[in-house]
C-alpha cells in the first residue's frame, strides 16, 4: 500500500546512541526475536524472521544491496557512524509520530532525540510504576508518598500524551483511602532501595488516579482477562484505555475492545487475527522497538505488509472496494491513534 500517510507508532522504547559490534547487535536482535544468549554454534540470529526483515529492508536505506552479508551491513553502519545510520534508518520507516515509553533505560534516546533523528514527532508515555518508585525513593512518610504521588500524576497529565501501566490485574473499583494508606505503609516499610512496585492496592490506586485525569491509559498485560472488571467499571468515565498484550492473547484483547466503547487494542504482529475480532477503528499499530533503529524499520514494514495483504485479498474478492482497503489501512496505521491520543494532524505535503 504505497503512499500511506505517516504511520503512528503507539509504543516503543527508543534507540541506542552508540555503534554496535556484531555480538552486541545480535544480542539485541535475539531479544527482539524472543531469544536469549548466543545463537547455537554455526547459526546467527540474522536467520530469524526479524533478521530476514533487517537484511531485506535496512541495507538499501544505508546505500547497500538488500540481503548483503551481515558483516558488510554492520561495517557500513560503523562507516556512517551511529547517529547518521540511525537517522537514515528511522527516516526510512514511514513512521511520522512516535509514542515513547519513558520507562526506558537512560542509554536509549529520549522523545526529543528520537524525533530529531527521525525527522518526525515524538510524545512521552509516562509509566505509572516508575513514577511512584521515584517518589518512594525520596518520600519520608506515608502521607508524603500519597500526596506527592497525586501531585506527580496530575503534573504528568498536563504534558503526557498517555499514561502506561504494567499492572497484571485491577479490580473494578478504586481502593479506599484507608486501603491505600495501609498498602503504602506496608510497601514503604519493607521496601529495599530500587525495589519495583508490585503491591496490588497501590497499582489499583495509580490506575484509577490516571483514569481520573482523562489522559488515555495504555495497559501492558500478558493476558487482558484479569483486567476485565476494570474495563467494565471505567465505561462512561471519558478516558480511553488501550490494551497492549502478549502473544497469544491479541485475539482476546480485540474481543474486549469490541465490547467496550472506550477500549482499544494493539493490532499485534498478526493483524489478520485481530481484524476479524474487533471493529477496524479499535485497532492500532506499534513496533514495540527497543535499542535497534532497525526494529522500527522491520516493525513498520512487516505490519503494513500484513495489513495490505489482508485488505488486498478482501478487495480482490469483492468484500470491499480498493478505496475501502486503503481507508481501513490508514485507520489502523495512523488515524485511530491520532484520534485516541489527540495527536496533531500530519504536516501537508
Amino acid at each position: 500500500m504505497d503512499g500511506l500517510p505517516p504511520l503512528v507508532d503507539q509504543y516503543s522504547h527508543g534507540a541506542l546512541h552508540g555503534d554496535l559490534g556484531l555480538g552486541a547487535f545480535e544480542a539485541h536482535l535475539a531479544a527482539a526475536s524472543g531469544g536469549h544468549g548466543p545463537a547455537p554454534a554455526g547459526t546467527t540470529f540474522f536467520d530469524s524472521w526479524t533478521g530476514l526483515g533487517v537484511r531485506r529492508w535496512c541495507p538499501p536505506l544505508l546505500g547497500l544491496e538488500a540481503h548483503c552479508p551481515p558483516a558488510r551491513y554492520l561495517a557500513r553502519r560503523r562507516e556512517l557512524g551511529a547517529y547518521r545510520a540511525s537517522r537514515l534508518l528511522l527516516r526510512g520507516t514511514g513512521i511520522g509520530t512516535f509514542l515513547l515509553d519513558t520507562g526506558a533505560p537512560s542509554e536509549l534516546t529520549s522523545a526529543g532525540e528520537l524525533a530529531a533523528a527521525a525527522g518526525g514527532r515524538a510524545h512521552e508515555v509516562v509509566r505509572l510504576e516508575p513514577l511512584a518508585e521515584q517518589i518512594a525513593d525520596t518520600s519520608g512518610s506515608v502521607d508524603s508518598f500519597i500526596g506527592y504521588t497525586a501531585e506527580a500524576v496530575y503534573a504528568a497529565a498536563q504534558e503526557a500524551t498517555a499514561f502506561a501501566s504494567g499492572a497484571p490485574f485491577c479490580e473494578g473499583r478504586a481502593p479506599e483511602a484507608g486501603e491505600v494508606r495501609r498498602a503504602a505503609d506496608r510497601w514503604l516499610g519493607g521496601r529495599r532501595p530500587g525495589e519495583r512496585l508490585a503491591d496490588p492496592a497501590l497499582l489499583r490506586h495509580l490506575l484509577w488516579s490516571a483514569v481520573a485525569t482523562g489522559v488515555p491509559v495504555q495497559l501492558h498485560c500478558a493476558d487482558p482477562r484479569p483486567l476485565a472488571g476494570f474495563l467494565r467499571a471505567t465505561t462512561g468515565i471519558g478516558t480511553d484505555l488501550v490494551l497492549l498484550t502478549g502473544s497469544p492473547h491479541h485475539r482476546r484483547a480485540a474481543q474486549l475492545a469490541a465490547v467496550h466503547p472506550h477500549v482499544y487494542t494493539d493490532a499485534g504482529p498478526c493483524p489478520e487475527e485481530t481484524l476479524a475480532q474487533a471493529p477496524f477503528g479499535k485497532l492500532l499499530f506499534s513496533t514495540g522497538a527497543r535499542a535497534l533503529p532497525e526494529l522500527y524499520v522491520t516493525g513498520a514494514r512487516f505490519f503494513v505488509r500484513a495489513v495490505g495483504r489482508v485488505v488486498g485479498e478482501w478487495a480482490e474478492e469483492g468484500l470491499c472496494t480498493a478505496a475501502d482497503a486503503r481507508r481501513i489501512t490508514e485507520m489502523i496505521t495512523s488515524g485511530t491513534a491520532r484520534r485516541v491520543y489527540r495527536l496533531e494532524a500530519p504536516a501537508a505535503g
